[in-house]
């Protein structure tokens, strides 16, 4: 029986039909109370009209643009009956006659500015991640303030005052109880009660059936503004304070939900142990299990060992919200400089693997955004993709990259120990060549070498920018006839062209270009360029023609009859 050949193209009349299938599944809409409810619309009116805003941004995530219209529907329906109930008494008629017969008299009708009406509009997409706020796109539309919907890595911001509703979530308490009870049995288990933040509001109700089964060491957490808290974003027990986080480590964690790994990272170190309760529907199982991040933490630090070589750094701005975000690119810059190599910076909105491929010089990438985000965990990536604390620990020596499996994901609390000179943890945090025999005062070329840990090879191009000699302090005399002497450094030789710079200076990314890529774009292929020339040897440039016009089905040239 034979068969017809495969179809090894989209035909051209299916272009532009919608490849998914046709049934349409009937979506769960939220009645009117429940939305008025998970949406906190009164309690938002409320925080603007305190607040005095009129330009509001709302920012859904992907999952709750659904719901989108009908909470800008009653947001500016309350907002409109809120206005008329404060708005100033009416003129009366006879008094308005009166103000009109007299030309030089008149009264003031205008309403003031905090009668005015606000305006509303959707972010229908963000720049970064949902969990952030997108105070880009809200300066898209002047607005005064943000309306932040959903979960948050609730980061401070730099810009706009937030409004956060973070919504709520349905939980079985029977089930987190019984799954409690299960993980802990000795009543007089230390453990903090933690949930993601849809599910948090069910804590105070589980806090007490847990009291009332005999429980005394059980502390409900509650949420605070605070990325750099020993338990991020929320409060800490009242025998835990947040300059001995080694009070912490006699408690464990009960937490509802998945929380991200980054959280998981942090709280490794810290605590005894952590149990999570899955909240999934797929998940028939009500036990807690026990998050291990032994794995994750052996090859996070295998990454730091790969990029310890690495001679080119690229600094990744995922986000242009979060507040010292220019600290903490100042903060990677320094390290990258002083350890020799070289760094270039690209702002990006939701990172993926296409883009950062584009960059097929840059050996590794750090990545600065939120405390949530920042750790970017995949395969698909061609060089690895590390946050500011790695960078830190990936740029010591090999003899000083001691990693006791502590993390820190916000880089504020980076720039604070960095102000402080405080050597956090188990991670010993001296600068790189540091003390005696300072490498900084010898010339690249006399530097120990590198080599690398994986392969036992020597890296000869591991700090492209090197490190001249210091100037002498002692200046020459007026009748001096010696010539000043210049650094042995190799990179001197860019005066023979074998080494590209761009002004003066060495550009790694430019030697990359020259000498690397198969492909440097169009009209590379010559290597001379004919100009027409005048008589006076000038370039004659092109004379002005006028374009076509018109749309893609028939354009027009000039005045002249439509071509197809």
């Amino acid at each position: 029986m034979e068969s017809s050949a495969p179809v090894l193209s989209t035909p051209a009349e299916h272009i532009f039909e919608d490849p998914t299938s046709a049934v349409l599944i009937p979506e769960l809409r939220l009645s009117d109370e429940q939305l008025y409810l998970q949406y906190e619309i009164k309690r938002t009116v409320s925080e603007i009209r305190e607040g005095r805003w009129k330009r509001v941004a709302l920012q859904f995530p992907d999952d709750m643009l659904v719901d989108a219209p009908r909470v800008f529907e009653r947001l500016r329906d309350g907002l409109k009956a809120e206005r008329l109930q404060v708005r100033p008494p009416q003129v009366p008629a006879q008094v308005e006659d009166i103000s009109n017969s007299l030309g030089d008299v008149k009264l003031d009708k205008q309403h003031t500015t905090e009668d005015a009406e606000e305006r509303l509009c959707i972010l229908a997409d963000t720049s970064y991640g949902a969990c952030c706020v997108d105070e880009i796109a809200a300066e898209h539309v002047d607005a005064d303030v943000v309306v932040h919907y959903g979960r948050s890595c609730l980061s401070p911001t730099a810009r706009l005052p937030v409004i956060y509703v973070f919504t709520s979530k349905p939980l079985d308490p029977d089930a987190a109880v019984s799954s409690f009870k299960q993980t802990y049995p000795d009543a007089d288990s230390k453990v903090c009660l933690m949930a993601d933040i849809p599910y948090h509001h069910h804590l105070p109700a589980l806090a007490s059936r847990l009291q009332a089964e005999g429980y005394t060491d059980v502390f409900q957490t509650s949420i605070i503004h605070d990325p750099s808290s020993l338990l991020p974003n929320r409060t800490l027990p009242p025998d835990v304070k947040q300059d001995a986080p080694e009070s912490l480590r006699e408690y464990a964690i009960f937490h509802i939900s998945t929380p991200p790994t980054s959280l998981l990272l942090i709280l490794s170190s810290r605590v005894r142990s952590i149990h999570i309760f899955s909240t999934d529907n797929n998940n028939t199982s009500s036990n807690a299990v026990e998050a291990s991040t032994s794995a994750l933490l052996r090859r996070r630090y295998a990454l730091l060992t790969r990029l310890s070589t690495v001679p080119i750094f690229g600094i990744l701005i995922n986000t242009l919200s979060v507040k010292n975000y220019l600290s903490a690119l100042r903060h990677c810059q320094d390290l990258i400089t002083k350890a020799g190599k070289k760094s270039y910076v690209f702002v990006v909105g939701k990172v993926n693997a296409a883009k950062v491929a584009n960059f097929s010089e840059i050996g590794g990438w750090v990545v600065i955004g939120c405390w949530e985000s920042s750790l970017i965990e995949s395969k698909d990536f061609w060089k690895p993709i590390i946050t500011p604390f790695e960078l830190e620990v990936a740029l010591q020596d090999d003899d000083q990259r001691v990693w006791g499996g502590e993390w820190v994901a916000d880089y504020g609390a980076l720039l604070e120990r960095e102000r402080k000179g405080v050597s956090g943890g188990e991670v010993v945090r001296e600068e790189r060549h540091a003390g005696e025999g300072d490498c900084d005062e010898q010339a690249s070329d006399d530097e120990p070498p590198e080599f690398d840990l994986r392969t036992g090879k020597y890296v000869s191009h591991s700090r492209p920018m090197g490190r001249p000699k210091q100037l002498s302090s002692v200046k020459p005399t007026a009748d001096s006839t010696e010539p000043p002497k210049t650094s042995s450094a190799l990179i001197q030789r860019s005066t023979k062209n074998d080494v590209a710079s761009i002004n003066g200076t060495l550009s790694p990314a430019a030697e990359f270009l020259r000498n690397k890529r198969t492909w440097q774009g169009l009209g590379t292929d010559y290597h001379e360029i004919a100009y027409e020339r005048d008589e006076a040897g000038a370039i004659r440039g092109a004379g002005m023609e006028e374009g076509r016009s018109g749309v893609a089905r028939g354009y027009a040239v000039g005045a002249g009859e439509v071509k197809r």
